[in-house]
């Protein structure tokens, strides 16, 4: 028995979404997210930057949910790997999927699919359970990154390079998210309570 589906913020936005609206939001998480790959610091023990790609990969799989997430994730690497600026600091092209930082990129469609089935099943209207589904989209992306990493770098210094740098980030990030989406999914029960 298949679960049940639960509405998204994008299917509340956009209860009765044609075909020419869902494509407009797919392609528009895909830019948000090449927008956010240009926010990016370089440390230099790693080649992996910190970027808010990530964040945005998260986000898209919450709002839109898991299938429109996902196309979403594979049109930005389609974009990237067609040779638009869309990578952090402008990259483009195929060699960046197959680099030391490509394992991420491949986890982006994976991780907003993890984090849009969550959300699907109303795990973004509680705080803890919010914060829980962000962190669970950045174990995809982690998982993936640090398996590719692996092959580029000693064994002992991956978790240092790949890992360790990025946690504050992600807790601070998945905490912002946790406070912010729950209250917004009570702004919703009470406009819907109004009408």
């Amino acid at each position: 028995m298949p679960l049940s589906r639960t509405l998204t913020l994008a299917d509340v936005a956009a209860p009765r979404a044609n075909a020419l609206m869902q494509v407009t939001l797919v392609v528009l998480a895909s830019l948000v997210t090449a927008l956010a790959a240009q926010v990016e610091i370089r440390l230099p023990w790693t080649p992996v930057p910190i970027t808010g790609q990530s964040f945005a990969v998260l986000l898209s799989g919450v709002v839109l949910g898991a299938r429109r997430a996902f196309v979403a994730q594979m049109l930005y690497l389609i974009e990237g790997c067609a040779g638009l600026p869309v990578f952090s600091g402008g990259a483009a092209g195929f060699l960046h999927l197959v680099g030391p930082s490509g394992g991420y990129l491949v986890g982006f469609p994976f991780a907003a699919l993890a984090t849009g089935l969550l959300a699907e099943r109303a795990w973004d209207r509680k705080p803890l359970t919010m914060f829980v589904t962000m962190l669970a989209g950045s174990s995809v992306i982690f998982a993936l990154g640090l398996a590719q990493l692996a092959r580029f770098m000693p064994g002992d210094q991956v978790l240092q390079s790949g890992l360790l740098p990025f946690l504050p980030g992600d807790l601070i990030k998945s905490g912002l998210a946790a406070g912010v989406f729950p209250l917004v999914w009570r702004w919703v029960a009470r406009m819907e309570g109004r009408s």
